[in-house]
């Protein structure tokens, strides 16, 4: 079968996808033009990652309903190598790389340069040479991957993409784990493909980066495709994005909070750590900080001031060695020499990688809840399942988190929804201080409106937040008070009433 070639380069015709029952997608339209950027974009769990598995043969022919048009021709995928050999590529957020492989052979992987059965290592690395120059990268092909940044693993990515000679390539999340510096290097190279005519796919939560770059946005809520805005002429207001991808109106971003701070309830006292690899190296240099009751204090830095690490090497010595300083909670010195002794003393720690850190993905929403307080949910050293089902399913109700029922894997659930999860991991053990670390990464503008309400409640209730975040308008639009980070060393601190991104920002690259 065949349609006219002045139509799109693909069209995806009344896509509805199924798991277990619940319905994941509803009649979804997409089309796209040849040599455009396109961005997907809706809420978590909305439907944008499915309908790209649905596109690439992850979900494979006839696991779902409708009709996927490329290149003017009705196509039927079985798997991902399907759908790669007509130049369809997809990006997860989660990079398919080998850490303990060369940059060479991961570009390769699966696809190898070889004649007769043999690899031609010359003609290997003479094409990764030139894959590299077209990304922007000066790295030798035989770098192992896992000795750069992330920034530049999405690089690699991307070229690997190109040597599968990709036409339409799918990026989802691409910038969530980036800085600004890496975040733009990567935008300007989507920008550079355009030119040569490949086409792309962005799925973001970054509505900046969406304005900068897009030239479509299809917007998906609840499984269906709601609507699609062309950007070229004239592009949409932010607010007229998120209006169309929540359903409603946000006058505000950030919940409004009465700042109430009480007395004092956790301190740092010359807090000093050595980098774990390299020997005599200071990564953490002698931090003094503090939190009050009913207090959200803020902990600013460009990428790489230790802000994760300074967190980690609190949170039970988890990141570090040689630590000295100490550490009080409620005006009393507190053991947190490993993680269980932290957790006693008042303390929990939401770490930024979620999805590696946080959570037991192939396990059910319950028996991630209860992790960190077995004894909550146990007699006599036994686990009560009803007991167990009850803590998480009270927690499912209190932060509104989206599943068909507490015994859903939580690998299954979308980025805001297992976020949500990891909360409720902690808040079961009772926090005096919660540490939260990037709390928002990777989640749509309507969920992060839900976080920021529930900090704010926990704020309410007395609890101390120490709070991390590359994003210095949530920092500003959430915290009562900044520190400000640099090189291990805590710079500076002001007020985060007055306070602005150019303020902060002139005071962190003054230090820097």
């Amino acid at each position: 079968m065949a349609i006219e070639e002045s139509t799109a380069l693909l069209e995806m015709r009344a896509i509805s996808k199924k798991f277990h029952g619940v319905v994941a997608l509803r009649h979804v339209d997409l089309a796209i033009q040849h040599g455009e950027i396109h961005a997907v974009i809706g809420e978590n769990g909305a439907g944008k990652s499915t309908l790209m598995k649905v596109l690439s043969g992850v979900y494979p022919h006839p696991e779902y309903e409708g009709e996927i048009w490329f290149d003017g021709e009705l196509r039927r995928f079985n798997g991902i190598r399907h759908s790669e050999q007509l130049g369809i590529v997809i990006i997860h957020q989660e990079l398919a790389l080998i850490p303990q492989l060369s940059i060479a052979e991961n570009l390769f992987l699966g696809h190898e340069q070889a004649r007769h059965g043999v690899i031609d290592w010359s003609r290997t690395h003479e094409r990764a040479v030139e894959l590299l120059r077209q990304v922007g990268l000066s790295e030798s092909p035989n770098t192992r991957v896992g000795d750069i940044g992330v920034g530049k693993q999405q690089l690699v990515e991307i070229a690997k993409a190109l040597a599968k000679d990709v036409r339409l390539l799918i990026l989802d999340e691409p910038t969530a784990s980036l800085n600004e510096d890496d975040s733009k290097a990567l935008l300007d190279l989507l920008k550079r493909l355009r030119e040569r005519g490949v086409t792309c796919v962005l799925i973001s939560h970054k509505l900046n980066e969406i304005a900068a770059v897009a030239d479509a946005i299809t917007v998906l809520r609840d499984g269906a495709s709601i609507a699609t805005m062309d950007c070229r002429e004239a592009p949409p207001d932010e607010a007229s994005i998120i209006r169309a991808m929540v359903g409603r109106e946000m006058k505000d971003r950030y919940p409004k909070r009465a700042s109430s701070p009480g007395e004092p309830l956790f301190e740092l006292r010359d807090w000093w750590v050595e980098h774990p690899l390299h020997v005599g190296r200071e990564a953490i240099k002698g931090v003094n900080l503090n939190v009050r009751r009913g207090e959200i204090v803020g902990i600013a830095g460009l990428m790489g001031a230790g802000r994760t690490e300074l967190a980690m090497s609190v949170f039970g010595r988890s990141w570090g060695r040689r630590i000295r300083g100490s550490a009080w909670m409620a005006g009393h010195q507190v053991d947190v020499s490993n993680v269980r002794r932290a957790v006693k003393a008042g303390m929990a720690y939401v770490t930024e990688d979620r999805k590696a850190l946080g959570l037991v993905l192939h396990d059910s929403i319950a028996r991630n809840t209860s992790l960190c307080r077995l004894e909550g949910v146990s007699r006599l050293g036994v686990i009560d399942d009803a007991a167990e089902h009850a803590v998480a399913s009270d927690f499912r109700q209190r932060l509104g988190t989206r599943c068909s029922g507490v015994a859903q894997k939580v690998g299954e659930l979308s980025g805001g929804n297992q976020q949500k999860v990891v909360l409720a991991k902690w808040l079961f053990t009772e926090p005096d201080l919660l540490i939260l670390d990037e709390p928002t990464r990777g989640i749509d503008v309507g969920a992060k409106f839900e976080i920021y309400s529930l900090i704010a409640s926990l704020a309410a209730e007395g609890r101390g937040i120490l709070m991390i975040s590359s994003e210095l308008p949530e920092l500003l639009g959430m915290c009562d008070r900044l520190y400000l980070m640099n090189e291990g060393e805590l710079v500076g601190e002001m007020p985060a009433a007055g306070a602005t991104q150019e303020t902060v920002m002139h005071a962190l690259l003054g230090a820097h």
